[in-house]
C-alpha cells in the first residue's frame, strides 16, 4: 500500500464555506482522492484551519506549518507522496507578506522536509485557490483585505518557480477551482471534486512512469 500525506489548511481539512462544520470525508478532496485511487493507497489527512507556511499567528497559536511539518512527516513515514497546499492564510493582512515572501516560506518547508523524507518520495506542491473579490468588505473574513486578494493571485506563479527549483511536482489549484460565493475563501463541493480528481490524475500518471 502506498501512503499519501496531504498537508494543508482549512481547504485540506474540508471547512464548509457557510461555517457549519466540515464536509463529509467523501466530499473533501482527500476523500475524492481516496475514492479514485482505491484501496492500494492510504490517504493521510493533515489539514488544519488557519495553518500558514512559516508565520506565527498571535491570535491562533500552533498554526505554523514549518514548525509542525517535520514531526508530522516522521509520524507517517514511509511516504510515497507528500502533498502540500498552503498559502491562503499567509495572505492575511496581519503578516504583511508579499507573494514572494509566502513562496519563500513554502520553500523553507520543502527544504526542511527533504532532510527527513524518503529519498524516493514525491512532493506535490499545490498553489491555493484565489481569494474572492469581496475580501475587505464587511461581512467577509476581516483578516483579509484587497492586498490579500492581489497576493493570492500571484501565488501560482511564485509557487511554480519554487516547485521547479526544488524538484517538486506542481499543480495550480486556482486553475481548477474558485472559492465559494458564500465566503470567497473556501472550496465548495464542486471545487473539492475538481481538486481531488486532478491530484488523482497526477499520481496515476506519475505511477505509470515509475
Amino acid at each position: 500500500m502506498k501512503n499519501i500525506l496531504c498537508f494543508g489548511d482549512s481547504n485540506t481539512y474540508g471547512y464548509k464555506p457557510d461555517g457549519s462544520g466540515r464536509f463529509d470525508y467523501n466530499i473533501r478532496y482527500t476523500g475524492v482522492l481516496q475514492g479514485l485511487l482505491g484501496d492500494n493507497y492510504h490517504i493521510i489527512e493533515e489539514g488544519c484551519p488557519g495553518r500558514t507556511t512559516v508565520f506565527n499567528d498571535t491570535k491562533r497559536p500552533y498554526k505554523n506549518g514549518y514548525d509542525y511539518i517535520i514531526p508530522c512527516v516522521q509520524s507517517h513515514t514511509p511516504l510515497d507522496y507528500l502533498i502540500i497546499m498552503l498559502g491562503t492564510n499567509d495572505c492575511k493582512q496581519a503578516f504583511n507578506a508579499s507573494a514572494t515572501d509566502i513562496a519563500n516560506g513554502l520553500e523553507a518547508i520543502i527544504k526542511a522536509v527533504k532532510s527527513v523524507i524518503n529519498s524516493n518520495s514525491n512532493i506535490l506542491i499545490i498553489s491555493p485557490i484565489h481569494l474572492g473579490k469581496h475580501m475587505g468588505i464587511t461581512g467577509y473574513d476581516p483578516d483579509f483585505n484587497k492586498k490579500s486578494i492581489f497576493n493570492s493571485y500571484a501565488l501560482g506563479r511564485e509557487y511554480k518557480k519554487i516547485a521547479v527549483n526544488n524538484g517538486c511536482m506542481f499543480l495550480d489549484g486556482a486553475v481548477l477551482a474558485s472559492p465559494s460565493t458564500i465566503d470567497d475563501e473556501h472550496l465548495d463541493e464542486i471545487g473539492h471534486l475538481a481538486l481531488g480528481t486532478a491530484v488523482a490524475n497526477i499520481i496515476i500518471k506519475n505511477e505509470q512512469h515509475i
